[in-house]
């Protein structure tokens, strides 16, 4: 990416992360040093290495491979090529985002989920293998080799605009319900973009209130995937608890662990982070409302 890509995708965070600050959302975070290092650890790697070098890998194995085809995209319509992106990459990443709800990617997923609160600066909060093995990232890499690199440009700054906005702690969305000139607007666009209130369920700590559906909601800058695969739940409300039960029930696991697992692995009881590891098994109809877990769901996804 240039550095005037850098330059605007550093703007939309910081000034979605400034607003947190001024409205006064920031003060629930009570966010943790670890909290801190996977934000901040895990934003970096992907900013500076991770897509870089999934980038770069893609033009030398083009080269290497494909000379002949570098750029044979270039004269596509804009639209057709923006057309692409959604499907090779924001499709590609709703289904690899379902998958990282399973057992075998969820070690990769965890550490999106282990905050209990929701903003700005959590959207790259994942393990640094979740990146470097997101299937959308490269077909993004050889699409730009292919020639549509400026459609990228603008088709990255809008998804990570509405990616952002999704994940923070401004909830930009809810005043807008409550006017009732805008619900045939809004009710379009909660069903066309991620938006808070659908990707705060996603993130609930319980589905029991009817407003949590972390086994759904995937999407990410099109909710439409969801709405189109039959994992959509929209309630226009936001869960009053975001985060997983395991963390409260046996402490928060260690963020190096959390960001370099394979490498690093938990000796925690009943963990996610070792392999052979298991959630433990609490029935969540048993429980009372403040207890109600939703953890081994989260691994051992059921229903989607």
């Amino acid at each position: 990416m240039s550095s005037t890509q850098y330059l605007q995708l550093a703007s939309l965070f910081l000034g979605f992360t400034l607003l947190e600050f001024l409205l006064g959302r920031a003060k629930g975070f009570k966010a943790s040093g670890a909290d801190n290092a996977l934000d901040l650890v895990g934003f970096a790697l992907l900013a500076a290495f991770s897509q870089p070098f999934v980038f770069f890998l893609v033009q030398k194995l083009g080269l290497a491979l494909a000379p002949a085809e570098q750029n044979a995209l270039k004269d596509l319509p804009w639209a057709a090529g923006f057309a692409l992106f959604l499907v090779g990459d924001d499709m590609l990443q709703y289904w690899w985002h379902r998958w990282s709800h399973k057992p075998l990617l969820w070690p990769l997923h965890r550490a999106h989920h282990s905050a209990h609160y929701m903003s700005a600066r959590i959207v790259y909060r994942n393990n640094f293998f979740y990146y470097i093995g997101m299937p959308a990232i490269w077909v993004s890499g050889l699409l730009i080799y292919l020639g549509l690199g400026p459609v990228y440009m603008v088709y990255i700054v809008l998804k990570l605009a509405v990616i952002t906005g999704a994940h923070s702690a401004v909830r930009w969305d809810e005043p807008l319900y409550r006017i009732k000139a805008l619900k045939p607007l809004m009710w379009l666009v909660q069903r066309t973009i991620s938006t808070p209130a659908t990707h705060f369920a996603h993130h609930a700590m319980s589905n029991a209130d009817g407003i949590g559906h972390y086994t759904g909601n995937y999407g990410n800058l099109l909710f439409f995937w969801d709405v189109l695969f039959g994992t959509a739940h929209i309630t226009q409300q936001y869960p009053a608890e975001i985060g997983l039960r395991d963390d409260q029930f046996f402490g928060k696991e260690k963020w190096w662990i959390e960001l370099f697992y394979p490498i690093f692995r938990s000796q925690r009881q009943h963990t996610a982070l070792t392999p052979g590891g298991k959630p433990y098994d609490y029935p969540s109809d048993l429980l009372p409302a403040k207890t109600v877990s939703s953890q081994p769901a989260h691994r051992q996804e059921t229903s989607a």
